[in-house]
């Protein structure tokens, strides 16, 4: 048997058509060109065809997705069409299969379609800030599955879409990129309010990051036992993904600008009731025991 006889060697029969080891290469070559066009076609219209325009990065993204989902479907039609499998038949085997993804592969199909509304509804997108389960990460990519983020330890969480979905989900960086921080302070009691006051706002004004509109601002929150304490809420859009950086940053300034001011931070001191007259009788006993050690051990005679 030559090659030519090789590549005709019938296989199999779908319907009418026989399927030969060629028809069965060429689909399967189809197939692979298909998935591979498709993840070229998305990296095009992402990061080259829409990168020069005034789309967010999420809605290029999702351009990009469905881009790709269309290059593959249509690739994988066409290698399905050359091994036999025409519509009708895709048809009925849909319907066949769609029973057991109905009773096995209910996961799968939900977080799916929860995929693909997250990328048409974009309640988060790429790039986006978010907090999920008292993770704060940020958004990678939104994969037909699952979602990947990272946190600031550079960690990577794989949640399913459909968490999105049916959870509440915290998003920073909705609507706008805007987050306002807290950054708390006790100063010890007997300090001059004002002063704080001006002390937390030269810090903030002196913070890279911090938006001088909307303007900073001071809370007195009260009184403590031995502390007046103090909040200073600024807003940051430079800052959004790294808000622990920008609150270390304002601790440090605000403790320069307090101690600039002779404002001075709260010490406390623990006083134990009777400890002075526990060790005045400490003291007493250790001077006496010498002399009573003497006095009762016998004279010894030193022999050699």
């Amino acid at each position: 048997m030559g090659m030519q006889g090789f590549l005709d060697f019938r296989l199999f029969r779908i319907g009418d058509t026989s399927v030969t080891v060629a028809s069965l290469v060429i689909g399967v070559l189809l197939l692979v060109g298909s998935y591979l066009l498709a993840r070229l076609a998305r990296r095009i219209v992402t990061n080259r065809l829409l990168a020069r325009t005034h789309i967010s990065l999420g809605a290029r993204y999702m351009l990009g997705r469905f881009t790709g989902y269309l290059v593959f479907f249509l690739g994988a039609a066409a290698a399905l069409q050359t091994i036999g499998i025409k519509a009708t038949t895709l048809a009925a085997f849909g319907a066949a299969v769609g029973v057991g993804i109905g009773l096995g592969l209910q996961d799968i199909v939900k977080n799916f379609v929860a995929g693909v509304i997250l990328l048409m509804e974009r309640p988060i997108q790429v790039g986006d800030r978010i907090e999920i389960d008292k993770v704060t990460a940020e958004v990678i990519e939104i994969r037909s599955r699952a979602t990947v983020l990272r946190t600031n330890d550079d960690v990577h969480l794989i949640v399913p879409n459909a968490k999105f979905i049916s959870d509440t989900i915290v998003n920073r960086s909705y609507d706008r990129p805007l987050y306002r921080c807290r950054a708390p302070i006790a100063v010890a009691h007997g300090s001059d309010p004002h002063a704080v006051e001006e002390a937390l706002l030269e810090a903030a004004r002196l913070c890279e990051g911090v938006l001088p509109d909307p303007p900073p601002a001071v809370r007195f929150r009260g009184f403590g036992e031995s502390a007046l304490n103090f909040e200073l809420l600024c807003w940051t859009d430079k800052m959004v993904h790294r808000p622990g950086a920008l609150v270390s940053t304002l601790n440090f300034l605000m403790d320069e600008t307090v101690r600039k001011r002779g404002i001075k931070l709260p010490q406390t001191e623990i006083h134990v009731r009777g400890a002075e007259r526990l060790f005045s009788s400490e003291q007493n006993e250790t001077a006496a025991r010498p002399a009573d050690a003497r006095a009762a051990a016998p004279d010894r005679e030193v022999t050699r």
